[in-house]
């Protein structure tokens, strides 16, 4: 069942620069997906237009039911409802806790105390960090920053993960704990993961859906697929 549905989108921006040309794309519920490019390729362009960061200049963009071309500036948390987002940095509050970052966004939704603390937990022990619950940002290593943030994307148990290079700023080592925690969130939570990388040995290992995108086009779609991108000079 389709989850992601792209049809003939373009996006094209006020300086005249084109982030995407035309893209097709389908994306099934609990699919893994990489979405790979050199800088400047397109691929930011079609993660901000998932999470209705920017909107389609022409085309259809639907996710999890709801258009995002047509959807209002007033509903767009209907369908960030419906989504967790992880950045390469962190973007925790750094005068919060652990516990406290992560049951932030419950709290703003109005849930009561009694039906957040299970649901953070829940998260936290996905991440491995159930013993970091008092911890603050400060005192944790970029790895489990990191945990943090994808503990606070999954935490309302969305049908979809948006990752925008989460390993950018951590150590290969660090790199591969995290995505084998984003790996377990997908086989285990069943959550669609979408994911923009420059990070080859990553996506060479994990053998997952390849996506390219050149110049806004896409170029390649490959099931278990590896980075191959075109180098520019």
């Amino acid at each position: 069942m389709k989850l992601i549905d792209i049809k003939e989108c373009s996006k094209v921006y006020k300086n005249g620069v084109t982030g995407l040309a035309n893209l097709d794309l389908e994306i099934n519920k609990g699919e893994f997906v990489f979405i790979i490019g050199q800088t400047a390729s397109g691929k930011s362009t079609l993660i901000k237009l998932l999470y209705r960061e920017e909107k389609p200049t022409k085309g259809k963009v639907i996710v999890g039911g709801i258009d995002v071309a047509k959807l209002r500036n007033s509903k767009i948390y209907k369908l960030r409802r419906k989504l967790g987002v992880v950045f390469q940095d962190f973007k925790l509050l750094p005068k919060l806790t652990v516990y406290e970052n992560v049951a932030f966004g419950l709290e703003t939704l109005g849930l009561k105390s009694n039906d957040i603390r299970p649901k953070v937990m829940k998260a936290l022990e996905h991440v491995g960090l159930k013993d970091k619950v008092r911890s603050f940002p400060d005192q944790l290593s970029g790895g489990e920053q990191q945990r943090v943030c994808i503990a606070r994307a999954i935490v309302n148990n969305p049908k979809l993960l948006i990752c925008d290079e989460p390993t950018g700023n951590l150590d290969p080592d660090t790199s591969k704990e995290i995505m084998d925690v984003i790996d377990n969130i997908n086989k285990e939570l069943g959550t669609t993961v979408v994911m923009a990388t420059h990070d080859k040995d990553i996506v060479n290992r994990m053998k997952k859906r390849v996506v390219t995108i050149e110049n806004g086009i896409k170029v390649s779609d490959k099931m278990k697929g590896s980075y191959k991108v075109h180098e520019s000079n």
